[in-house]
C-alpha cells in the first residue's frame, strides 16, 4: 500500500536512484517465477534500504525474512568491504534463487544464508550486529526483537518492514487476525522501549527505524 496520492509516489519514485540492473532483473524473476512476488521489497524501498545501509555503514548485518534476495543485496550496498550479511529464511526453496543472484554481485562472498526458524537460529549467531532489518512473519516481530535487541550494537539501527500493514493498524481488529494485532502490539512495544528511539516512515508499508542507545 501506497499512502501517498499515485501523482506524488510517481514523482519520487522517478526522482530517486535508478534500480540497478542486477536488482532490474531480479525484480523481473521474482514477479515471473515466484509466488507473492509483492513481497519483494521493490525499486523505491530498496533505494531507501541501500542509502540507510550506506549511511550507517556496517561491519555486521541481519536480516530475518531473504526471500528472494532483493532487500539483503540492497542492505549489502552500504556494507563495510571487510563485513558480512547473515540472512535467514523460512523457504528452502528460495535458496538457489538467493545465491544466483549473490554471486552476481560484489557481494556474493560477504552474505551467508541461513535456512530454518529464526527463532532458533538468531541465538547461534553470536556477532554483534550494527544493521538489522526485519521483513518476516508478522506474529513473531515481538519475539524477534526480545532475541535480537541485546545483539545490536550500541548507536546500531533495527528496521522493521510493514508495520502500518496496510493501514489495519488503525482498524478495529479482527478475531481472526493475528498479523494485525501482532503489529500493534509491536509498534507500542518499540514505541516504549527505554533501550530504543523510535520513529516511523510512511514508506510503502510503514518502515520503522530504530537506534540502540
Amino acid at each position: 500500500m501506497n499512502f501517498l496520492p499515485d501523482e506524488i509516489d510517481n514523482y519520487v519514485v522517478a526522482h530517486s536512484q535508478d534500480e540497478p540492473k542486477l536488482l532490474q532483473e531480479l525484480n523481473r524473476e521474482t514477479n515471473q517465477k515466484v509466488l507473492q512476488p509483492r513481497m519483494l521489497s521493490g525499486h523505491y524501498q530498496g533505494r531507501v534500504l541501500s542509502m540507510l545501509s550506506k549511511l550507517i555503514r556496517p561491519k555486521t548485518i541481519l536480516e530475518i525474512g531473504t526471500y528472494t534476495g532483493y532487500s539483503a543485496l540492497c542492505l549489502a550496498e552500504g556494507m563495510d568491504p571487510d563485513g558480512v550479511l547473515h540472512t535467514i529464511d523460512m523457504n528452502e526453496e528460495l535458496f538457489d534463487i538467493q545465491r544466483r543472484f549473490f554471486d552476481r554481485s560484489k557481494h556474493g562472498s560477504s552474505i551467508v544464508q541461513h535456512i530454518g526458524n529464526a527463532l532458533e537460529i538468531i541465538p547461534k549467531l553470536d556477532a554483534p550486529f550494527d544493521l538489522i532489518f526485519m521483513d518476516a512473519d508478522k506474529e513473531n516481530y515481538c519475539n524477534y526483537f526480545e532475541l535480537v535487541v541485546d545483539k545490536l550494537n550500541s548507536g546500531g539501527v533495527l528496521l522493521s518492514d510493514n508495520v502500518l500493514w496496510s493501514g489495519k493498524v488503525l482498524e478495529e481488529i479482527e478475531p481472526d487476525d493475528e498479523a494485525t494485532a501482532a503489529l500493534v502490539k509491536y509498534n507500542d512495544l518499540l514505541y516504549n522501549d527505554s533501550r530504543i528511539e523510535t520513529v516511523i516512515l510512511p514508506i510503502r508499508d510503514g518502515l520503522t527505524i530504530s537506534r540502540k542507545k
